[in-house]
């Protein structure tokens, strides 16, 4: 970098993906500073301690570790030095609605277990399922090896000799849902329900998600589900630790409240341009000069409320034609004394299940708030993390976590006492389903999240808990992208862009940012580890390479363009 004047990057939110996305670049030789709005990092991935129970409050499931792996390679360090992974058995327990004749059961680490367990709910399935879970397989690997990894700048340098070779099977696995999938599978309600669960994970319904993300099956069946000791935030602390070694000014208490955009005309290279970001403005009046911007905060939020309209690539009146994907009501407890009943990771499945989804999303592909309701029973998820971990409370008592898709409305738990109504609601459900006595009645503390709280302190777009929903209409090259068309210098992070939402996604996208900034146009990962300024070896079309001309042209007295 000693060719060039210095390039500040500043990057808007401290959650996962702005954590990785900073370290990078700032691996990659920027002067990067990162401002986060609340006193502690993590966003989504955040956690909450009150005496003495600990609960990751977003997050808890450890899929593609691959993808973390890597991405601590890049930055030349080892994940294992920072994580402590344990492979959880049994991965998770299973509760249907009583009445439908079939007992709560355990899916586990042993693939023959669970076949027998499968054919004991229906002939055959066992077999089925092994065959679902290779295909499954197939479709992750060429996800994670021809499209999570592209920006989508040049969609056709996706097209591999193999992606030909399978684009009848990709061409079906793009455009039939989920659902219809899985009913080619297997018969049985429950174990649909267990090959299409993963849907909620992406904001969506197995009724709505392409049958591409299938791709889940092999993680939870195939490669089993691992989680970090002390924690999911541990994660957040480790990125945190590795992007200061990296030499990244982090900021919290800082909130953005506008990204200021200087007007510039069109050029051949960018037709669409109207603007070059220059600043970020914050709440106390200071001004933050930057030569990129790199928003990790909700997409939605970006587009609307930090940027003139003129600027935005999605204006408000867009968003009405796009689907939000679910909410969440959120409930933390401690309990008193133990709870053998639920495994680590437990899911609770309403009989209606479609009928459930259509509450919580509506009809249509972007169905208005007044369209959609909370459902009086609803499916549930559980996480008791002191099932792995006995430092999460203390001695003698559990902590649970219990999330339950809700519609996104961020009027619900803007009215007094409505979300605690709720909450004691499916607590009940869960005791009366997993045959737990006095569950309230021995619950010593409680913390209660609805919509309403996401979109306060997330900016969440009507309150969403994830995010965009995955349609396909809303994923892959459909999705909206890492680089901004109207301002050049302002890229994206984070579940609002490319790849997607969860984890893995939002660290994927940290690395899309880096190639974006490289002009890197594969569908490749980057090579690890990525020597330290790297941004420099960028090419003549990457941003990165503009950005530090017009930063030698303000040094030699010229005129940025």
């Amino acid at each position: 970098m000693s060719a060039h004047a210095p390039v500040h990057v500043v990057v808007v939110g401290g959650g996962v993906g702005g954590l990785a996305t900073a370290a990078l670049l700032a691996r990659g030789g920027a002067q990067v500073t990162l401002l986060e709005r609340h006193d502690r990092l993590g966003g989504r991935a955040g956690t909450w301690e009150q005496d003495g129970f600990r609960f990751d409050t977003g997050p808890s499931w450890w899929f593609m570790p691959e993808v973390f792996e890597h991405t601590f390679a890049l930055l030349g360090r080892d994940l294992a030095d920072h994580v402590e992974l344990q492979r959880l058995d049994p991965a998770y327990r299973l509760f249907p609605e009583p009445g439908q004749g079939v007992d709560p059961f355990e899916v586990v680490a042993d693939p023959v277990a669970n076949a027998a367990t499968f054919d004991a709910l229906e002939p055959g399935a066992g077999a089925a399922i092994r065959r679902y879970v290779d295909d499954a397989g197939d479709a992750y690997r060429t996800a994670l090896d021809h499209f999570l990894y592209t920006t989508f700048e040049r969609p056709d340098r996706a097209l591999s000799t193999d992606v030909v070779r399978r684009s009848g099977t990709l061409a079906r696995l793009l455009t039939e849902p989920l659902a219809a999938r899985i009913a080619r599978t297997v018969e049985h309600p429950v174990l649909r329900q267990v090959l299409g669960y993963h849907a909620v994970f992406l904001g969506s319904s197995p009724y709505r998600v392409p049958a591409l993300y299938s791709l889940m099956s092999h993680l939870d069946l195939g490669e089993g589900v691992y989680y970090p000791r002390g924690g999911m935030y541990t994660l957040v602390e480790a990125l945190e630790k590795v992007a200061v070694e990296e030499g990244v000014d982090v900021r919290t208490g800082a909130d953005v409240v506008g990204i200021e955009v200087e007007d510039a005309p069109r050029t051949p290279r960018e037709p669409r341009r109207r603007g070059t970001a220059r600043a970020v403005l914050l709440a106390d009046g200071t001004r933050l000069a930057a030569d990129v911007v790199v928003s990790a905060a909700d997409r939605h939020h970006t587009e609307t409320a930090l940027l003139d309209p003129a600027h935005a690539d999605l204006p408000a009146d867009v968003w009405d034609r796009r689907g939000p994907g679910i909410s969440a009501l959120l409930v933390m407890a401690g309990v008193r004394g133990e709870l053998p009943e639920l495994a680590h990771h437990s899911l609770f499945f309403t009989r209606d299940w479609p009928g459930n989804f259509d509450a919580i999303l509506g009809p249509g592909r972007s169905t208005p708030p007044s369209g959609l309701h909370v459902p009086d029973v609803a499916s549930l998820y559980v996480s008791r993390t002191t099932a792995s971990d006995p430092t999460a409370a203390p001695a003698g008592h559990e902590n649970l976590f219990v999330l339950v898709p809700f519609p996104a409305d961020p009027a619900i738990g803007t009215r007094p006492g409505e979300l605690d109504a709720h909450a004691d609601r499916y607590l009940d459900q869960l005791a009366s389903w997993a045959g737990i006595s006095d569950l309230r009645e021995r619950t010593v503390l409680r913390r209660v999240v609805g919509p309403a709280d996401f979109a306060r302190d997330m900016s969440a777009w009507r309150g969403t808990a994830l995010g965009m929903e995955h349609t396909l209409r809303q994923s892959a090259m459909f999705r909206p992208g890492v680089a901004s068309h109207r301002v050049p210098n302002l890229l994206h992070v984070g579940g609002g862009t490319v790849p997607g939402v969860g984890l893995p996604m939002v660290l994927i996208g940290a690395e899309l940012v880096a190639k974006r900034l490289l002009g890197e146009t594969s569908g490749r990962p980057l090579p690890a580890p990525l020597r330290p300024g790297y941004l420099g070896a960028g090419l003549p079309r990457g941003l990165w390479s503009r950005v530090a001309a017009g930063r030698d042209d303000v040094r030699r007295g010229g005129v940025r363009a």
